[in-house]
């Protein structure tokens, strides 16, 4: 049999969630490949996805942006800005009509999480029993959803898979892989604890704890509340993450934040709705529709744009003017 290559989301616990999901799913109720091999996908500016990249067996994305290629397999997605363009998005649909991919590609922007999404898929059209799966498809509810009690468990982060979330997110990748390679074939059989207990796990925690706190401190010194809209610039102290709800801890009564970040291959225009506040959806601005038009884009909720390292005055533009536009949103 030949091999699969999972396509994810890189350093996010949803996307290591919906891959470790899909590939069981994949080994209980298709079986047509022998093994699996993962690559971990990025958003940033310019190319996200090379041709060069496809496995020759089976190939399956997660968690990401749809590609019109015809060497895709399957393709499971939840985010409102799926598809890179019409022409993307109207060779998928076309697919389902046809019934050609109705069986082996899915999209459902309602969805939470990816994880959930696929959780879904899995049980009702191919039968699976996704109990045992039933803490990583909460948990990948809670995170992506940002569904947390409230900022103080979201930002103190007492649970094993907000632990967890950080070291995807933040730990260094080796040799450019990320640690998320090493999680995907544990989350499959795993809980989260016995996860969170590898050594390889433990090793990275300690560091990204004490990076945590610094980084806590750093957004508390630097962000600002003006009109219902947090906005801070940390681009001079490079990270390859942050947790973003620190914005909403340090000032709760914001309503949006707009954060502008650099890491090692993208400035990062990070863009959220508090979580916690009190105004009604319909009240409240979409930052998928927001995010698309800088060529980033997200959810109803967050979203984010990625620009080269070396625009960050392009970006710094582009913060000031979704600000602003935040600012006048009511």
């Amino acid at each position: 049999m030949a091999g699969m290559k999972v396509f994810f989301h890189d350093h996010c616990f949803d996307g290591a969630c919906s891959a470790a999901l899909f590939t069981r799913f994949h080994r209980e109720c298709i079986g047509t490949v022998a093994d699996f091999e993962y690559q971990g996908l990025v958003h940033r500016a310019g190319v996200l996805f090379e041709e060069g990249w496809w496995g020759a067996g089976e190939n399956a994305i997660v968690d990401f942006k749809y590609s019109a290629s015809p060497r895709l397999t399957w393709w499971f997605d939840h985010h409102q800005s799926a598809f890179l363009n019409a022409e993307d998005e109207v060779k998928f649909y076309a697919g389902q009509m046809d019934g050609s991919q109705a069986m082996r590609q899915f999209f459902d922007p309602n969805y939470v999480s990816c994880a959930g999404w696929i959780a879904h898929v899995a049980s009702t059209k191919f039968g699976m029993d996704v109990a045992p799966l039933k803490e990583l498809i909460r948990w990948a509810d809670i995170v992506d959803g940002a569904k947390y009690e409230s900022a103080q468990a979201a930002v103190e982060m007492k649970e094993p898979a907000m632990k967890l979330t950080m070291v995807i997110e933040s730990a260094p990748e080796v040799d450019g892989v990320s640690i998320s390679h090493r999680f995907i074939p544990l989350l499959t059989e795993m809980s989260l604890q016995e996860v969170l207990e590898q050594p390889f796990v433990q090793e990275q925690l300690g560091p990204l704890m004490e990076r945590h706190w610094a980084g806590l401190e750093l957004i508390r010194e630097r962000a600002v509340c003006e009109r219902g809209v947090i906005s801070f610039d940390i681009t001079d102290q490079p990270t390859e993450g942050y947790n973003k709800f620190i914005p909403y801890y340090v000032h709760p009564k914001g309503t949006y934040n707009v954060g502008l970040s650099k890491s090692s291959f993208r400035t990062k225009v990070s863009v959220g709705t508090n979580p916690w506040t009190t105004k009604a959806a319909e009240e409240l601005a979409n930052i998928a529709e927001i995010c698309e038009r800088y060529g980033g884009g997200g959810h109803a909720r967050v979203g984010a744009i990625s620009f080269p390292v070396d625009r960050e005055a392009e970006a710094r533009v582009a913060v000031g003017e979704i600000v602003r536009q935040l600012q006048g949103w009511d």
